[in-house]
């Protein structure tokens, strides 16, 4: 279940609000906030939707997913004295704070966000394995996500270059604090029932970030913008013979890890 709480429909810290539910087939499902903390807590249920051992995911949502960002301190507020903030960023870097509740067994897929954070464990246990930017050609990745989702026993007959993505593994129990960088892909386990808070800052100048991404994951706009023109080319080569189109295309690989591929990190 990948369980979202929008602020006025969940804006309950003594369990009366109600958290709309999506399931994988796309159903919509609501659940009173203190059953769904319930069911969280539990590995097996006897009360459920699909499964019995089905998992269950909050995210805090804005008042407006679609304008407002998740800021903990305004979707729960009598909570706001219990998170104390890292004094790592300036107020006017600040972009959201991310309210999580989570199933045991829970894993979410490898990703990378655009912007430094903080995971603050609040309560249980997590693993998070996270992977170097420069290792994205390991990764085999579909927009921001791998599509290695079983990263302890990988398929390496359909992803044999993920043997050479280099791992970085942590444990977080309750008062630990992982520092996430930007681009920094990170694959989380609930080893328990858990419950997080994620904290982002902007920490590049803000004409930099899409004004429209209200969770913090879309890529900058000038690295939009590369795609899109990227993307074009890619179509105008596609008009050569495939021998030819092969040839550019490598030029154009050379050409792009001369003038953009940094030396600062070999």
């Amino acid at each position: 279940m990948d369980t979202r709480l929008p602020g006025p429909r969940g804006r309950s810290e003594r369990g009366q609000g109600a958290c709309c539910l999506r399931g994988p087939d796309g159903l919509h499902q609501t659940l009173p906030f203190d059953k769904l903390v319930q069911r969280a807590t539990e590995e097996k249920h006897k009360e459920f939707f699909i499964s019995e051992d089905e998992k269950y995911y909050l995210r805090s949502l804005g008042e407006d997913p679609r304008k407002d960002v998740a800021d903990i301190r305004k979707q729960f507020p009598l909570l706001e004295e219990d998170i104390k903030f890292p004094k790592f960023f300036k107020e006017e870097q600040f972009f959201s704070s991310v309210f999580r509740i989570s199933s045991p067994g829970l894993q979410l897929w490898t990703h990378y966000d655009v912007m430094d954070n903080f995971l603050i464990q609040v309560t249980g246990k997590k693993r998070v394995v996270l992977f170097s930017p420069r290792d994205a050609q390991y990764l085999y990745l579909a927009g921001t996500k791998s599509e290695v989702l079983d990263i302890d026993n990988p398929d390496l007959t359909k992803y044999p270059l993920f043997a050479k993505a280099r791992r970085y593994e942590c444990s977080l129990e309750a008062g630990d604090v992982l520092f996430i960088p930007a681009l920094w892909f990170h694959n989380v386990i609930s080893e328990e029932f858990g419950v997080g808070v994620n904290v982002f800052w902007k920490h590049l100048p803000p004409e930099c970030y899409d004004k429209t991404d209200t969770y913090g994951n879309k890529d900058p706009t000038a690295a939009s913008r590369a795609a899109q023109i990227l993307d074009r080319a890619l179509k105008t080569l596609s008009e050569l013979p495939e021998e030819y189109r092969d040839f550019y295309a490598r030029r154009m690989v050379l050409h792009i890890q001369d003038r953009a591929y940094s030396k600062n990190f070999e």
